[in-house]
């Protein structure tokens, strides 16, 4: 008779791989190999309660391994999270609750989308984080009301991947001590064995960027998983990774330890023989026996009773210390910065022309004097796109209450952590680069659009205004790449105003991620920006006639080389209406009738101004505008020389506007 635990365990692995067979479709291995791991971390360890997902002082639990999603869904299902038979039945269907890969807000109990290797690791970095510097900030003497544990499950991939480096040596260097990674060690990928790409010495690798390295020989071994986590959470100065050596595919006569089995479903007659190697009956699916619902029953009570019991804390804590209970409501609900439209004093703009990403060291070191779970930093360059808030702690192991990140050259990951930390919950994460570089963290980006979470990316040296650095650090594609992202918000402010209304969308904002482009060179001024911008385009200049000759758009830095062109046509009797363009996106979510009243169905000579590429502006201008644009990597030389080059000039604007209202555009 086998053990109430083992059959669990195996109970766990075959609901996955009958989900899996019956799809046709997902990842046998990790669910036969791994469930021993999840099954003694969830049952004995981890601090969870099905009935109430959401209580802050759980411990998380990532599967960085986001393709063994039918795990996650298994122990979802055995642990009375809301996830039936039936909706084992339907995984990867269209509209189930168990979709490919675990999904945020999807389905109960997941804590946070993945599926891109190497991601969750970067998650839990970020989830472990703010479980520090939140209770760092609200713990007391008397009363450790944020006091849990950050767990991840990843495999050979998310090591290989460099973002789960650059990550673990963040937490290494920060002292991490209740961040506690499960390394699935199978020795297969793919392709096949490891050695034939990944053979290193993982101990020496994470022990070198101070981490705590266990082992577990036999990941059939609940005791010595046990033993590890124990032996883990006993180390408060090191996160931990623990070894776990297991079989791929652990169960399946013929599969089992070869590449076959992690991708594709074991086949009717390899999963009959499968489940007769664990004692079950072949022909039956799905099974989940009385026995083993009473035992997981007998767990649910315990853990149960540990959230009534942090409850009673959290009511001892309110009573006590009523103004910080409240405060910390306010960091967990995201209350700050939803009225900062009405603010007068976050909007004052004195005229001074600026660059803007000095614009944005000014708005965002306001609105850190009104956000203040705030939080963020730079990969190293906070003294080149100025995103330090002023006046607040470096955040590092010795001052966890700080709240400037020097997330060091790691792009990746800072993106990947910072989204890890709202998650979380409690703060308002930020995180910024030279915007070329947005390509070093676009699939952290594309995260945050999937999971609909609201962070703030500030980039600045947005264009070929970057001058003297050449083509390797202009951008020119980038704003087109993110602006054609689903659910995710572009912001290329012109100056302070529009800077302020960038940051109060971005602060507002709770489903959409928002990023602040801004320039390296210093912008001229321009009369007639306002809080229109908040609706993403809006007129900040109009002709003389009632309606106009041409329509010049523009965005950024260019706004004010068709204000002053305006001007210019104006004496020549060519009456232009201005209209500047922060953000397509928003833009594009207003009214018809806003929308035709910024850019009038019957006015069809219009001219964007934008130094990058000219992919997304045609909608705006149609077949008979034009564009000055950049459809060519940049070169070296100073910023006024290139915007000279390439038509950035007030000249060429009029000329180019000049040319569509006497249709001389292109002449035959």
């Amino acid at each position: 008779m086998l053990s109430i635990d083992k059959k669990t365990v195996n109970t766990i692995r075959l609901l996955g791989c009958d989900a899996i067979e019956k799809a046709k479709s997902g990842h046998p291995g990790i669910v036969l190999g791994s469930a021993p791991i999840l099954y003694e971390l969830w049952a004995h360890h981890m601090t969870h309660n099905p009935k109430s997902t959401n209580f802050i002082n759980r411990d998380r639990f990532i599967l960085s391994s986001g393709h063994g999603s039918a795990l996650l869904y298994s122990m979802l299902c055995v642990f009375g999270y809301g996830l039936s038979a039936n909706d084992m039945q339907e995984f990867r269907q269209f509209g189930s609750l168990t979709p490919g890969h675990p999904e945020l807000g999807h389905t109960k109990g997941v804590e946070i989308s993945t599926g891109p290797l190497g991601h969750g690791v970067a998650n839990a970095v970020g989830m472990a984080l703010a479980e520090r510097s939140l209770g760092a900030k609200f713990n007391k003497d008397d009363n450790k009301l944020i006091d849990h544990y950050t767990y991840c499950l990843c495999g050979d991939g998310c090591l290989m991947e460099g973002v789960s480096y650059e990550a673990a040596s963040f937490a290494g260097n920060s002292k991490l001590g209740k961040l506690i990674v499960f390394y699935d060690s199978n020795n297969i990928t793919i392709e096949g064995s490891t050695e034939l790409s990944f053979n290193e010495d993982i101990k020496a690798r994470f022990e070198a960027i101070n981490w705590q390295y266990i082992k577990v020989n036999d990941g059939n071994d609940l005791d010595a998983i046990g033993k590890a986590i124990e032996t883990a959470k006993a180390e408060e100065n090191k996160p931990t990774l623990i070894e776990v050596k297991t079989v791929i595919g652990y169960g399946s006569p013929n599969k089992s330890g070869t590449s076959s089995v992690h991708g594709a479903p074991l086949g009717e007659e390899e999963l009959k023989a499968t489940k007769a190697f664990f004692g079950f009956d072949p022909e039956k699916s799905f099974v989940l026996d009385d026995d083993v619902k009473e035992h997981i029953a007998d767990i649910l009570n315990k853990l149960e009773a540990k959230e009534s019991e942090w409850n009673n804390k959290y009511e001892e804590y309110k009573s006590k210390y009523p103004k910080d209970a409240k405060e910390l409501e306010k960091w967990l609900n995201c209350e700050y910065g939803k009225d900062l439209e009405d603010n007068e004093e976050f909007w004052e703009n004195d005229g001074t022309e600026r660059s803007t990403r000095q614009c944005s060291e000014i708005i965002l070191n306001r609105a850190a004097g009104l956000v203040p779970n705030l939080i963020g930093g730079s990969a190293d360059l906070s003294p080149s796109n100025l995103t330090v808030m002023k006046g607040r702690d470096y955040l590092s192991a010795d001052t966890p209450t700080g709240t400037n990140v020097h997330f060091g050259i790691r792009e990746h990951a800072m993106a990947a952590m910072s989204n890890g930390m709202y998650v979380h919950g409690g703060f308002r994460p930020y995180f910024a680069t030279f915007f070329v570089f947005c390509d070093y963290l676009r699939p952290a980006l594309r995260m945050e659009g999937i999971m609909g979470i609201p962070l703030i990316a500030i980039f600045s040296h947005d264009s070929i205004g970057v001058g003297e650095d050449g083509p390797t650090h202009q951008p020119i594609e980038q704003l087109a790449s993110l602006r054609c992202m689903p659910n995710y918000t572009v912001f290329r402010p012109c100056d302070l105003t529009e800077t302020a209304a960038a940051y109060c969308f971005a602060l507002k904002s709770e489903k959409t991620p928002t990023c602040i482009v801004t320039s390296r060179q210093t912008i001229n001024h321009v009369e007639g920006t306002g809080k229109n911008a908040l609706k993403g385009g809006y007129i900040i200049k109009e002709g003389f006639k009632e309606k106009p000759d041409v329509i010049l758009i523009a965005s950024g830095s260019e706004v004010p080389l068709i204000d002053k062109a305006a001007d210019m046509l104006r004496e020549e009797g060519i009456s232009a209406r201005c209209v500047s363009m922060p953000s397509m996106e928003v833009f594009d979510s207003q009214s018809d009738e806003y929308k035709n009243s910024v850019l009038p169905a019957d006015c069809k000579k219009r001219l964007a101004v934008e130094a990058a590429s000219s992919f997304g502006w045609h909608k705006y201008i149609g077949l008979d505008g034009d564009i000055i644009s950049m459809d060519s990597f940049g070169v070296s030389g100073k910023f006024v020389e290139l915007f000279k080059k390439y038509g950035f000039t007030y000249d060429n604007v009029a000329e180019k506007a000049r040319a569509l209202v006497n249709n001389t555009k292109n002449p035959a």
